[in-house]
């Protein structure tokens, strides 16, 4: 089938919004009361970093603001520029400013400068010189200089959701006139393979007007071998790695294995090196469940194991078990917890010395200091436990682990209360 328009031109820039309020997906910037929205129509736009997955309307949203505030645009992209070019721009703004009119400095990708460049930007945005937007797929805060930061707002754009896409298709229908060759359960699909990227959706709509034979209509088998899927959003390096990360840690914690699995096979199909996730399977354990189930680190360590014996894909079933495993076992912190407490009270005790009961006396000396005197060997005491203080006497007695009254825990807190009834009762006597 022919698609129509103008030759070379892409359709996702032919479909490009002409005012804020055509943009698709990000209402809750460009809608009434919308951040964007406010902007406008105070007349001051202010520097901007415009941070959100690729094909969300970065890029189109800087062209309209410089249209709807009068301000001449310009626009850099940090994979291709230096600081050469950027003082080009900084004099051609500096003497447009004197005539009169702003600039509006679009950079696209600007985590990509260093953060000498990104400090080359901070003079001219002080004395007006540019409105700089900065777009970024990467989270400002360790992206971007802390002091370019501070003479910027961030303004957050969301995945395109499926209703938002499903309307760039319409739009896209609109414009062509003519409709997607696709069946209704296939148009979703292909909705769902865009990532959340509007771009990428109009791209592969095109590829699929291109393929279609007169009167041919794709169903979900034909758009895969059409388009041969599009590999997932996923930057090991990136931000899509550790959301990801997160979440799948995120929902083990939560104990929902099947979100846990969700997660844990979105990474696998993304190309995720298995041993990373084996070692974080590793970390969950030992955070998330710790003593309520001794053996989710067992099972954890046996996973990867397992995985360095049989390689991929086989050795991912050993990770996708130990996923299952530690999402359903019982959930506590009180290790966690009490080794950060421990580790706190150790570094501002700094060097006090344990009571000499409990250290060894190698030398005579040592002996006839104290060193080893009054200590009582637990074994010879009934039940194995004599109760006997070994605190620093400056430091006194801490308590930092209070086992919950769940799973292998709930016996460890019996255990800590006997010995707990014991120590009152030794120290009465």
């Amino acid at each position: 089938m022919a698609l129509e328009g103008e030759p070379g031109r892409p359709l996702a820039d032919r479909l490009r919004p002409e005012v804020l309020a055509d943009l698709v997906g990000q209402e809750q910037l460009t809608g009434e009361g919308g951040a964007l929205r406010r902007l406008v129509n105070s007349g001051s736009l202010g520097s901007l970093i415009l941070w959100g997955p690729p094909g969300t309307g970065k890029t189109t949203v800087a062209r309209l603001l410089a249209h709807e505030t009068d301000l001449a645009f310009e626009q850099v992209s940090a994979i291709f520029s230096g600081v050469a070019d950027l003082k080009k721009v900084f004099e051609t703004a500096r003497t447009r400013r004197k005539m009169g009119q702003g600039t509006l400095l679009f950079v696209d990708e600007i985590h990509r400068f260093n953060r000498a460049q990104q400090d080359s930007f901070l003079p001219v945005m002080e004395d007006g010189t540019i409105t700089l937007i900065g777009a970024t797929t990467e989270n400002p805060s360790f992206a971007l200089n802390a002091a370019l930061l501070s003479r910027a707002r961030v303004l957050t754009f969301r995945s395109l959701d499926e209703a938002a896409i499903l309307r760039l298709l319409d739009r896209a229908e609109a414009l062509t006139g003519e409709p997607l060759p696709l069946m209704p359960a296939a148009r979703i699909a292909l909705a769902r393979m865009a990532d959340g990227d509007g771009r990428a959706v109009l791209t592969l709509a095109e590829e699929i007007w291109r393929a279609a034979a007169p009167g041919e209509i794709f169903d979900e088998a034909g758009l895969a071998d059409v388009i041969q899927r599009r590999a997932p959003i996923y930057d090991k390096s990136e931000d899509g790695h550790y959301n990801l990360i997160s979440a799948l840690h995120k929902t083990i914690r939560g104990s929902d294995p099947d979100a846990a699995l969700y997660y844990f096979c979105r990474m696998c199909d993304a190309g995720e090196d298995p041993r990373f996730l084996a070692r974080r399977l590793v970390r969950m354990a030992v955070e998330d469940i710790g003593l309520a189930d001794p053996q989710a680190l067992v099972h954890a360590r046996a996973a990867a194991e397992t995985y360095e014996q049989l390689g991929s894909p086989e050795g991912e079933l050993a990770l996708a078990n130990a996923v299952i495993y530690l999402a359903t076992a019982p959930k506590s912190n009180a290790a966690y917890l009490a080794y950060k407490s421990a580790m706190r009270l150790a570094k501002e005790a700094g060097s006090l010395t344990p009571p000499k009961t409990i250290l060894n006396a190698p030398t005579k000396f040592m002996k006839s200091e104290g060193y080893g005197a009054g200590y009582d060997y637990d074994h010879d005491a009934p039940h194995a436990f004599s109760g006997q203080d070994y605190w620093p006497e400056a430091l006194g007695r801490h308590h930092f682990y209070d086992p919950p009254e769940r799973g292998f825990e709930r016996e460890i807190r019996k255990r800590l209360e006997f010995w707990e009834k014991l120590r009152k009762e030794r120290n009465r006597g």
